[in-house]
């Protein structure tokens, strides 16, 4: 460090970019570090910067910081071109600067970021060209659109808000996001357009990321991909945006939108982080987030690039999807022990891992007793803790009650830290028992050896690791399950076996276990009926 810049950030001169200490509105509405920003603005070409014609438009302002960093950018690029410095500056925020604020609150900190007046056509705006308050950072008030046929409480028609959440009086932010409220449909691709009435070569910014559709307890259903669907109907040149990562696996809502960008050869560069913290310090969003690159022109393989713990994975151009894979394989390493595995052509676990409830009973289920009431009564599993209950009570897969079977959580354990630990463990679940929608059922099986053998190869590395790679979240549905391959289990099955069996190379197993915890006490396996397990799985003693 020269000199110069050491005085710049000693105690007494250091003067921090305000857009680095903001607080986040929530977990769902996330300011972007200005650091940040600009590695998404190294994916544009260099020379947009000095195009004086080319046109950015953020649909989702919340700081302005991605104006205000392009700003800088067509600043420094266009000074040959509009040696006036008044002159360049008026030029780019009057004709190539665009924004849709998304809250009243962020229009108003957006214009102070960008145009460093709370109004455009202020005193002290740099720019003087505008005529009104707003400029072009756009905000107007919206009210949700409410399904017509939820006459007692539904949701809006355009981003699934809940109308009981989000039907507030005046004084209340509404969060009908103005950029998604409108439909763009082939016959209505102008109508967004008319907001600015023009094209834009460059769509970027940072959605919000989800609302509360009304669900038990905080139950939300995700919103960005409704940004990057409505960025791709305006046609720009390139998309940029910063979502989370869970559409790479699909799941609540984003089933259709993992499919189409998923198959869209115009996606081309992924930058992935698993942890959150690597781009938003002090947040965890499950799943992590990815920045994208999307550009019109493009025809091809994409260039995927993971991020870890501050370290740059080499970045790999490769398809979006491997072949006979519907989902997004986030980890470059992953390829190939992936390929090895599928080669077998084995069927998938799966096919004998249940869907959410398996026997119809909710994880709030309470109409059970703590005490067997007579010889009938089922053993019930629920969150922590034990029951009983009447078979009249099990509202489907009856035929699982008499069966041997293990069961699992459906929520994985603790935070998203690496290495993971992926899975909770399983339970070994005798004739004669249930489970509320806590668990999700494996099998059924023969008899109680097969059920430990199929619980020691669930707390394998080998298997969480494959169920890792398509986890989007801290749910582990049947979906996630897909990787992972049957075996004999009328045998035990360690790492070293699955090791040896898929021809796993030293660096491929270390990898495996750079990201996967290994899960202590793991004989108990939450169960009494596994305490006769040997000391470790690895052992096949």
């Amino acid at each position: 460090m020269n000199q110069r810049n050491h005085q710049n950030h000693s105690p007494d001169n250091y003067n921090p970019d305000v857009l680095t200490c903001l607080a986040n509105l929530s977990s769902d509405e996330v300011f972007t570090p200005p650091n940040l920003v600009n590695q998404i603005l190294d994916l544009l070409p260099k020379e947009l910067w000095s195009n004086k014609e080319a046109k950015f438009l953020d649909p989702v302002c919340k700081s302005g910081v991605f104006l205000r960093e392009i700003a800088k950018r067509l600043n420094v690029g266009l000074e040959k071109q509009i040696p006036n410095k008044q002159k360049r500056i008026n030029h780019i925020y009057k004709n190539q600067l665009f924004g849709i604020a998304i809250t009243e609150l962020t229009s108003l900190l957006s214009r102070r970021s960008v145009y460093c007046s709370k109004t455009a056509n202020g005193k002290y705006s740099v720019c003087d060209n505008f005529e009104d308050e707003q400029g072009n950072i756009k905000y107007s008030r919206l009210k949700h659109t409410w399904h017509p046929s939820a006459s007692s409480g539904g949701n809006c028609i355009y981003c699934g808000a809940s109308q009981t959440v989000y039907e507030r009086g005046e004084d209340f932010e509404t969060y009908a996001y103005n950029f998604i409220h409108t439909d763009l449909s082939a016959e209505q691709a102008g109508k967004l357009e008319e907001i600015f009435n023009m094209k834009f070569d460059v769509i970027i910014g940072n959605p919000p990321y989800q609302l509360s559709d009304g669900g038990f307890d905080k139950s939300a259903s995700p919103i960005y991909h409704k940004f990057v669907e409505q960025a791709i109907k305006l046609n720009p040149r390139y998309l940029t945006m910063i979502i989370p990562a869970r559409w790479y696996s699909g799941g609540k809502g984003l089933d259709e939108f993992r499919s189409r960008m998923l198959n869209d050869d115009r996606l081309c560069e992924i930058h992935d982080f698993p942890e959150t913290s690597d781009v938003f310090p002090g947040l965890n969003i499950r799943g992590g987030v990815c920045y994208f690159l999307w550009d019109k022109e493009h025809k091809g393989k994409c260039k995927v690039t993971t991020y870890k713990n501050g370290n740059k994975s080499k970045t790999v151009e490769r398809p979006l999807l491997e072949k006979g894979s519907e989902v997004f394989i986030r980890y470059n390493e992953a390829i190939n022990i992936l390929r090895k595995v599928q080669k077998l052509k084995e069927d998938s676990f799966a096919k004998i891992v249940s869907s959410r409830k398996p026997f119809g009973l909710p994880t709030n289920f309470e109409e059970y007793s703590l005490k067997k009431i007579d010889r009938k009564n089922i053993l019930l599993y629920r969150f922590g803790d034990y029951g009983y209950v009447s078979s009249n009570q099990i509202e489907k897969n009856q035929q699982l009650i008499k069966k041997w079977k293990v069961i699992v959580p459906y929520a994985s354990p603790g935070a998203d830290d690496y290495p993971h630990l992926v899975l909770s463990k399983p339970i070994i679940s005798e004739p004669n028992s249930c489970s509320t929608e806590t668990y999700l059922v494996v099998g059924p099986f023969e008899n109680e050896k097969i059920c430990k053998n199929v619980a020691m190869y669930m707390c394998s590395s080998f298997a969480r690791f494959l169920i890792l790679l398509i986890k989007p979240s801290q749910h582990v549905t049947q979906k996630t399950y897909t990787l992972v391959p049957q075996q004999d289990f009328k045998q035990k099955w360690t790492d070293e076996k699955l090791y040896k069996k898929y021809g796993i190379t030293k660096d491929e197993i270390a990898f495996i276990e750079s990201i996967v915890r290994p899960m202590e006490n793991s004989l108990n396996c939450g169960s009494r009926y596994l305490d006769d397990f040997d000391d470790s799985i690895n052992s096949d003693k």
